[in-house]
């Protein structure tokens, strides 16, 4: 059967893509960022999965403000990264994996989850950038990606509650999955950030750690949290932290009763283009 062997929580800045990609990572503002990574990309190949379920938020490129789903789950064969503007990332086409992505949708919708199936859709920094964080600079990306595009970007959203009991579905979805393969899910997005109004720039520091303390140690509190805390403490777009909850909530000590992850990784920094970024590595045991 299918296991869920580690979950992975990264932001997502678009700054940070364009910087691997210009080869600019060596520069003086970029540097300590990029070094808080060097252990990820080596644990990724020396814990390489295979399969990839990576839950991100469009940016207005697959979908508009016509049409927004909750929770999209791709299904598709592959995905072209997404022209945002500037043309597409110079990464990988991503290779999906139909079968497991299917299976995933029948059981959580069976489960009483409303998702919305896509057969074709580019991805955009979202999804990404989190892949270059982790994997470097490749010719194709490790191995197979399920996207899953949840909406932070335009109320209303889902709760964070939402989000873990979602996590606790695609883990049951997973495990009921009749292959032997080792799966990793990512929670992309955040940390605490603001990019319009008065608040612009905002960043918070003891918030942001709170909340790592509160997704390793106790990630139901973190859960209860409502959304009102996000939009206070974390500025308009720290909303996209609900997201790290679907990877939490599908880890085994929450669905198996088994001891809490081990924590292989755990990096902050500020700032990094107006934002905080928040990374984590956990391990089920």
């Amino acid at each position: 059967m299918a296991h869920i062997t580690a979950s992975v929580y990264t932001s997502h800045v678009p700054a940070i893509g364009a910087t691997i990609d210009m080869d600019k990572t060596a520069e003086p503002y970029w540097q300590p960022l990029f070094k808080g990574y060097e252990f990820s990309k080596q644990w990724m190949k020396d814990n390489q999965p295979d399969v990839i379920f990576l839950v991100y938020n469009d940016h207005a490129t697959a979908f508009s403000l016509d049409m927004i789903p909750t929770f999209a789950i791709g299904t598709a064969a592959q995905y072209a990264p997404a022209d945002e503007g500037w043309g597409p990332r110079p990464v990988p086409v991503v290779q999906g994996h139909p079968a497991l992505a299917a299976h995933i949708a029948q059981s959580v919708i069976q489960q009483d989850f409303d998702l919305t199936i896509v057969n074709h859709m580019d991805v955009d920094h979202g999804l990404t950038v989190p892949l270059s964080l982790m994997c470097g600079q490749p010719q194709a990306w490790p191995c197979p990606v399920i996207p899953f595009a949840v909406n932070v970007v335009q109320y209303p959203v889902p709760s964070g509650q939402r989000c873990f009991n979602l996590g606790q579905a695609i883990a049951k979805a997973v495990s009921s999955y009749d292959e032997d393969l080792k799966i990793q899910i990512w929670g992309t997005g955040g940390m605490s950030h603001q990019l319009q109004g008065p608040r612009a720039g905002l960043i918070n520091k003891a918030f942001d750690n709170a909340f790592l303390d509160k997704l390793i140690a106790d990630p139901q509190a973190a859960a209860a949290m409502p959304h009102i805390d996000y939009v206070r403490e974390a500025g308009s777009e720290g909303i996209e932290l609900v997201m790290w909850l679907i990877a939490r909530g599908a880890m085994s000590d929450v669905n198996e009763g088994k001891a809490a992850p081990t924590v292989a990784h755990r990096f902050y920094h500020v700032p990094a283009s107006n934002t905080a970024v928040g990374h984590l590595i956990l391990e089920n045991t």
